[in-house]
């Protein structure tokens, strides 16, 4: 458990278990803690880095607006850092879009990458949820003081007097547009899309996103050679907030992780 000065930011880290490194980055006003119940599963196969995005549990903020981009680039610099040429990664939700950027922005330094509930452009959201992530500030932040991730931020936070401003650069963040369809067409680091069944995300843009990573457009043939590279999941009697805690994610995930998978054409 440490800290790893990259771009600014005091990134704090975890490491447990051995083996192949994968990086595990948590969602929005969360902590590595998020991860606690499936730790064990992943621990067990994997050496895994656990890490606190800007503003969030043990990462103190910095001036500089929370964005998918720069928070990717830290991931690459903590990779850096800790002499890693290459490691998995997996993003849940808000990280799970730090995770797609890592990859589409430093592709060299992500192995594999496995995305949970997490959508490839912001209409990929119900419109319900889109509407909740508009109403994001620091007014909401008091509202949402005495919860569990409050508790936590409380507990751990350098500054945990700045939980208000985490929710305002958080807001601004889930506001902007963005579309990465057409760099997620030219990945071509394997990738798994894991899901809730009664997800966040509308089961459209959960085949549209697998669609532009080479899934669902072919049979696989009796023998599977024509199976694509990328990989789908939908875990059943799950939904957005509770997919993480699933021993089910690591159910499916490690074997994507550890198995051979054909690379794309």
């Amino acid at each position: 458990m440490s800290y790893a000065d990259v771009n600014g930011v005091r990134l704090w880290y975890e490491i447990h278990g051995s083996g192949r490194p994968l990086v595990l980055l948590h969602g929005g006003y969360g902590a590595v803690e998020m991860f606690a119940p499936i730790l064990p599963a992943l621990t067990a196969r994997r050496r895994v880095v656990a890490v606190d995005l800007q503003g969030h549990g043990r990462t103190a903020d910095v001036d500089r607006p929370l964005r998918f981009e720069s928070m990717a680039d830290d991931i690459a610099g903590l990779l850096r850092h800790l002499g890693l040429p290459e490691a998995d990664v997996l993003g849940y939700s808000l990280g799970g879009g730090v995770a797609l950027r890592t990859a589409i922005q430093h592709p060299a330094l992500v192995r594999r990458l496995v995305l949970v509930s997490t959508p490839c452009a912001r209409r990929g959201w119900f419109p319900e949820v889109l509407a909740a992530m508009a109403m994001q500030d620091e007014r909401f932040a008091e509202q949402m003081r005495g919860t569990p991730p409050h508790e936590l931020y409380a507990a751990v936070a350098p500054r945990p007097e700045d939980w208000p401003q985490l929710w305002a650069k958080t807001g601004d963040l889930l506001r902007r547009e963005y579309d990465w369809s057409t760099e997620v067409a030219a990945l071509t680091v394997p990738t798994m899309l894991v899901y809730a069944d009664a997800d966040s995300i509308p089961v459209h843009h959960i085949a549209d996103f697998y669609g532009l990573l080479g899934g669902g457009h072919r049979d696989a043939g009796w023998d599977g050679s024509d199976r694509p590279t990328a990989r789908l999941a939908v875990l059943p009697g799950l939904t957005h907030y509770d997919i993480i805690t699933s021993p089910a994610v690591p159910d499916v995930v490690l074997p994507f992780l550890t198995h051979e998978v054909r690379s794309p054409l």
